[in-house]
């Protein structure tokens, strides 16, 4: 069955194929028989009632320095389209959301993936606080006041912005850290909205697991193990990749959250889980595709493409 496809991306020639699921997707995509159209947000243009992109058709290859090809440059009406790949990074900032608006005109008779109303409304590190009761202690604030107390209760604690990705921005305060002022104080003037704050695991120097959820469903897991001087597990910061067995409550996280994805139109989620304790829900642009089949896990972008298929068809 081939369909007419369309990735809303970042750059392809700045992306790294090794680690790469948007190129996954791409590769899987192209085996089936798809036809392929890339454009970049910035080529998005809504006129009227349609929904305009303009881009490129394109072709790729597993091959490092000339994975891509593009050809006939042309505008295409996305509602003409059966699907469409929301799968640019974040950060998750008003051009994001904008783009999300936009996409919601075409969807659901041109499929968006992931939902862009779903994505919209969940973000990483806000979605995930309707389960506190899977997460270490948490808050949410601007004030130094809750900062100080909260890190009296816990001691050491992680403070991140909310609206992060990639690991950017985020500290561990120890107990007696005497820069907790003034890092609440950067974060008031970089930022207009609240940050996060969260009991530090030190459980994270074993590594922070990626758990992937298809259509609701356990699909595969990687863990990332970070580097000796780093708080941060983030691969693209230096985190090492490594095999993972899930425990019964890395199973007993995924069988809570399933549900509400698959009613939320999410079909490819990245959770993080750091020991007991679900710490963000990432559906923006998640990763693990490549490394989890490098290690022998699942074809992640194969069952992807099968739940797309069979929701098109």
């Amino acid at each position: 069955m081939g369909l007419k496809v369309a990735f809303q991306m970042d750059p392809i020639d700045r992306i790294d194929i090794r680690g790469d699921s948007t190129f996954a997707l791409l590769l899987e995509a192209q085996a089936r028989g798809h036809d392929l159209f890339y454009y970049t947000p910035q080529n998005l243009a809504l006129r009227n009632d349609e929904l305009k992109a303009h881009g490129h058709t394109l072709e790729v290859k597993d091959t490092e320095g000339c994975h891509y090809t593009l050809s006939n440059p042309r505008t295409v009406d996305l509602g003409d389209l059966d699907v469409v790949h929301l799968r640019q990074d974040p950060p998750f900032d008003m051009s994001y959301i904008t783009t999300t608006h936009l996409l919601e005109r075409v969807h659901p008779e041109t499929l968006v993936v992931n939902d862009p109303a779903s994505v919209r409304n969940a973000p990483e590190k806000v979605f995930v606080l309707d389960f506190l009761d899977l997460m270490p202690p948490t808050m949410v604030t601007r004030s130094l006041d809750d900062v100080k107390e909260f890190r009296a209760e816990y001691r050491d604690i992680i403070v991140k912005p909310l609206y992060g990705n990639g690991g950017e921005a985020v500290f561990l305060l120890k107990e007696d850290d005497t820069n907790l002022a003034s890092l609440v104080e950067l974060f008031q003037l970089m930022l207009r909205e609240p940050f996060m704050v969260q009991q530090y695991l030190p459980q994270v120097r074993a590594g922070d697991k990626r758990i992937i959820l298809i259509d609701g469903k356990l699909a595969g897991a990687i863990n990332r193990v970070p580097a000796p001087d780093e708080t941060r597990s983030n691969m693209h910061i230096g985190g090492t990749p490594k095999p993972v067995d899930l425990s019964a409550r890395d199973h007993e996280i995924c069988e809570r959250l399933g549900p509400e994805l698959k009613e939320r139109g999410l079909i490819f989620v990245g959770i993080d889980v750091i020991g007991d304790y679900l710490t963000e829900i990432n559906v923006t642009s998640p990763t693990g595709i490549r490394e989890v089949r490098r290690f022998g896990g699942n074809d992640l972008a194969a069952m992807i493409w099968d739940v797309i298929e069979e929701r098109v068809g």
